[in-house]
């Protein structure tokens, strides 16, 4: 695995937990304000994770 795609699967990684956490805080009926807390964090990483493939697959080509 190159250095850009170990990046890439970090990244993605990120979201996966984010989502799951917020799932988990839905099922449980947590706290509205974690779950948006949580949805901004998730919205964040994913635009951080393609930005990462992208410049991963500008960097390949």
């Amino acid at each position: 695995m190159s250095f850009g795609s170990g990046i890439a699967s970090i990244a993605v990684g990120a979201v996966v937990i984010v989502l799951l956490m917020g799932i988990a805080n839905m099922v449980r009926g947590g706290s509205p304000n974690m779950s948006q807390t949580l949805m901004r964090w998730r919205v964040a990483l994913q635009f951080i994770a393609i930005v990462v493939i992208m410049a991963v697959l500008w960097a390949r080509s």
